[in-house]
């Protein structure tokens, strides 16, 4: 690793713990929706129990109705899936998007080990590219946060769609999901609807104004960093303007649209913010509305 990926994961190290030290204080868990629930053991059923509870095939060879009693689960299962496709290989004043992936997964990852809780992550570019299964401790975030550092973004489209499915496929039990992504990708809305009934899921989107902007500099040449495709025109267009701000607008709705129909909370996140500030008033407000 060069001298200036061992500086960035150093940075992103201390600023993780700074930022997420003040969102822990006072129940990290009870942000979200909930711990989950695990089979503790049967007891004898007595009137006024949810028959819904009873233990059919248990009662049948006992020969006496038995209810199945649960307890909370004592950790949560946090899962990151980040996107390092080529569009997030973007940034117009203080961050790339890449950037912002990488930060943000490292300060959930640190604030879901100090918890106790195990925490993974899924790198997707075009494709899935790489998983961090699920583990705690100290170690086990470090190697977290150097991955998300040095991660390299990849030519071609996102494979959001792969990620939400192989993501269901490894999560056997409930947890929390982050998304980290620009979501543009294509596909993946029943993916991320199925995601979504069985795990808290959070969409952080991330942008940056300086997309759906055109200098007004006359002819300039463009490159869809996905596809490879180039092509010139006038920026000074009122017509190539008007086209832009109508695929941007029409692209907004239509995400606002899918998280909604999949019942998962979003974060908008800009480059140009103060990213970390916004993610801890993010969890600090959902702990306030639970």
């Amino acid at each position: 690793m060069n001298e200036s990926i061992l500086k960035k994961v150093k940075r992103i190290e201390i600023s993780s713990r700074r930022m997420m030290d003040d969102i822990m204080t006072g129940g990290y868990k009870s942000k979200f929706r909930g711990q989950g629930v695990q089979f503790s053991e049967h007891r004898q059923y007595t009137p006024g129990d949810d028959i819904r509870h009873l233990d059919w095939k248990v009662s049948a060879r006992s020969r006496e109705p038995l209810i199945k009693q649960y307890e909370e689960e004592r950790e949560l299962n946090v899962f990151i899936i980040a996107d390092f496709s080529a569009s997030t290989d973007f940034g117009s004043v203080k961050n790339m998007k890449k950037d912002v992936v990488a930060e943000l997964g490292a300060m959930i990852a640190y604030a879901a080990s100090n918890s106790g809780d195990k925490v993974g992550v899924l790198f997707v570019t075009d494709r899935v590219r790489k998983t961090i299964e699920l583990k705690k401790g100290k170690n086990h975030v470090l190697r977290i946060i150097r991955d998300l550092a040095a991660f390299p973004t990849e030519a071609g489209g996102t494979g959001l769609k792969k990620a939400l499915e192989e993501t269901r496929r490894l999560l056997k039990h409930s947890g929390i999901v982050f998304i980290l992504s620009d979501f543009k990708a294509e596909g993946y809305e029943n993916s991320l609807r199925q995601l979504s009934r069985k795990h808290d899921v959070v969409a952080v989107k991330i942008a940056d104004r300086a997309e759906s902007l055109l200098p007004d500099v006359g002819l300039i040449n463009i490159q869809d960093p996905e596809t490879g495709l180039a092509f010139d025109f006038r920026a000074d267009s009122p017509g190539i303007r008007k086209l832009l701000k109508d695929s941007v607008d029409q692209f907004e709705t239509k995400t606002k649209q899918i998280f909604n129909l999949a019942g998962v909370e979003t974060l908008h996140v800009e480059t140009s913010e103060e990213h970390a500030e916004k993610l801890v008033s993010f969890l600090k407000r959902r702990k306030t509305n639970r």
